[in-house]
């Protein structure tokens, strides 16, 4: 098992660990603060030992272990080593992220998919296209950027969504059962929530640190499966120019 410290401090750039195992393909540590690929989410990206990190899985034959890729000679069992994820690209992920939430906000249909950029990312919606109007949206999810909520996240008993399902806002992806709890993240005051809904992923502390968004385009992917692309606006305007 891999303790999953981005869980407690996602703006943990660099830690000390234990290697658990070498693997063809990269090493497992006891702890780390590299993010996993899932929930449309790209994995972290740093180094380990000063041996680059080129992606983040989960293992698929050990329960709960993180495989580091990377070259794994030179590594060993027991090797204490220091670790460093590449900030910059996972503070992208987390503005990118925590916008994500927003849009489940604005958006009243569930949630088919989503993917997670640095400069561009996109969610699906079960919707009618007629209820989707691009500028409409982007001054809407800038004004709940721009009203700085906080966000937090804390473990709820697994029971809470047995009485609430409508917190699972996503059909695409179903939050893990069995352990007893389900982590919640909360934006906004948690007697009154902007939003609250299962999520393992990576956010900013408040809405402030996301910037200002913009809707780039809106594409018909089915019958009512609309797609939504949205990026910083900063990023849009450069690619527009």
């Amino acid at each position: 098992m891999t303790l999953k410290l981005f869980l407690n401090d996602p703006y943990l750039k660099t830690f000390e660990a234990t290697v658990t195992a070498v693997l063809p393909n990269g090493v497992a540590l006891d702890r780390t603060a590299f993010y996993a690929t899932s929930g449309g989410q790209p994995g972290d990206v740093g180094h380990i030992g000063g041996v680059p990190v080129t992606d983040t899985v989960k293992s698929k034959e050990v329960a709960d272990q993180i495989i580091h890729v990377c070259d794994p000679v030179g590594f060993s069992v027991g090797q204490l080593v220091k670790c460093e994820i590449d900030w910059s690209r996972r503070y992208l992920h987390m503005r990118m992220h925590t916008a994500l939430h927003l849009m489940c906000v604005l958006i009243k249909g569930y949630a088919t998919g989503n993917q997670i950029g640095t400069d561009k990312s996109r969610i699906d919606f079960d919707v009618e296209m007629t209820e989707l109007d691009k500028d409409d949206i982007a001054v809407r999810l800038n004004a709940l950027i721009a009203a700085d909520y906080p966000v937090s996240a804390m473990l709820v008993d697994e029971a809470e969504l047995d009485r609430n399902p409508a917190l699972v806002r996503t059909l695409s992806v179903q939050p893990p059962r069995g352990t007893g709890t389900i982590r919640m993240v909360t934006i906004g005051d948690a007697e009154a929530p902007v939003d609250r809904q299962p999520c393992g992923g990576t956010h900013v502390k408040s809405t402030g640190e996301i910037g200002t968004m913009a809707i780039t385009k809106i594409e018909n992917k089915g019958k009512q499966n609309k797609r939504i692309i949205l990026g910083f606006a900063d990023t849009a305007a450069e690619k527009a120019a």
